[in-house]
């Protein structure tokens, strides 16, 4: 009957974020045109990426939504408060994302939030995160390939540690998001994995949390529908920054930040992409007088866009890579 029961639940975590989902589309999609709420390309990016401009941005609001009603219902009625940190993470980086998102619009430019600004509200986040995985969480982190095996982390060293892996998950997501689908087909598949590790390994994982991840990829679910080449809408940095808050505290909650090496191995190949391509030029251009590139464009979606993949090649090919790496993740385990 149990068995049941839970079936039951999460076929019903996964199918109202779902529809909430493609209705908010359905209803914001024309909204955004209306008042060309539109995404401003930048001019140093991809060439094909040039039609994209104007495409309605800001797209994450609509999953977003589904993931914060889905999750609210599911609490009122079992009372199950340890899905409202992992929420609170998702909407928390969603609203830094849509503060970005919405001066880029009013300011008709590609830059938001100053860096400062965003690295501040992101710390203001991660800070209140810290304090409950300290508190209720623990300190432990589960170390990949060595079976329920763990590792003690003093808290001088494991508060570093979490404000590292926090930022450098949104900061990989949000750079993740560069083409149509990439982030919400990436991110789907890694959701994927965490409904079932929670559910093949109930006394290692806080099994609750697998109706999180159920919620949040019935939501993306439906927004892939509408984000999938020719993207009629982008999540913008409102639903990067979200997926990135809810990647990384799934895995806090769970011990398994050091994972995040394995299963998000896209997002963590995007920043290092990111930073070798800025490192090296600003080394370059220092020592030669001319920036040199490693990577025919950054992050690495774009080397392989230039290299001559179609937009939905890449995106299907780090789809299967994550695919993959989850499965070794699952060894891992």
């Amino acid at each position: 009957m149990n068995n049941i029961t839970n079936t039951t639940l999460l076929s019903i975590a996964f199918l109202l974020p779902f529809f909430i989902t493609i209705l908010s589309c359905r209803i914001l999609i024309p909204v955004l045109q209306k008042f060309k709420f539109g995404q401003f390309i930048r001019e140093e990016g991809p060439k094909s990426h040039q039609s994209k401009s104007g495409t309605p941005t800001m797209g994450g609001v609509t999953f977003l939504l589904a993931i914060l009603v889905s999750t609210l219902i599911y609490v009122a009625i079992t009372k199950k408060m340890v899905l409202l940190p992992p929420l609170g993470m998702t909407i928390g980086f969603g609203i830094v994302g849509f503060l970005d998102d919405f001066i880029k619009i009013k300011k008709k430019r590609n830059l938001g939030l100053t860096e400062i600004q965003k690295l501040g509200l992101q710390g203001i986040i991660t800070a209140a995160f810290a304090v409950y995985v300290v508190k209720y969480v623990g300190t432990d982190i589960l170390i990949p390939f060595f079976h329920n095996k763990s590792v003690h982390m003093p808290i001088w060293l494991f508060i570093p540690f979490l404000f590292f892996a926090v930022l450098g998950t949104v900061n990989g997501t949000n750079l993740t998001d560069g083409l149509d689908g990439l982030n919400t087909s990436v991110t789907m598949v890694v959701s994927g994995f965490f409904i079932v590790i929670s559910i093949l390994f109930p006394s290692m994982f806080e099994k609750q949390l697998s109706v999180s991840a159920t919620i949040v990829l019935g939501a993306l679910t439906g927004f892939l529908l509408f984000n999938v080449f020719p993207a009629r809408v982008f999540m913008g940095d409102t639903g990067s920054l979200a997926l990135g808050g809810f990647v990384s505290a799934f895995a806090f909650m769970n011990r398994i930040p050091l994972f995040i090496l394995i299963f998000g191995f896209i997002y963590l190949a995007e920043v290092i992409s990111d930073i070798i391509q800025v490192t090296y030029f600003k080394y370059t251009k220092k020592k030669y007088g001319e920036g040199r590139r490693v990577f025919k464009m950054a992050p690495l979606h774009h080397h392989f866009q230039e290299s001559g993949y179609a937009e939905t090649q890449v995106v299907a090919a780090f789809s299967i890579a994550t695919l993959v790496c989850c499965i070794i993740a699952l060894i891992a385990v």
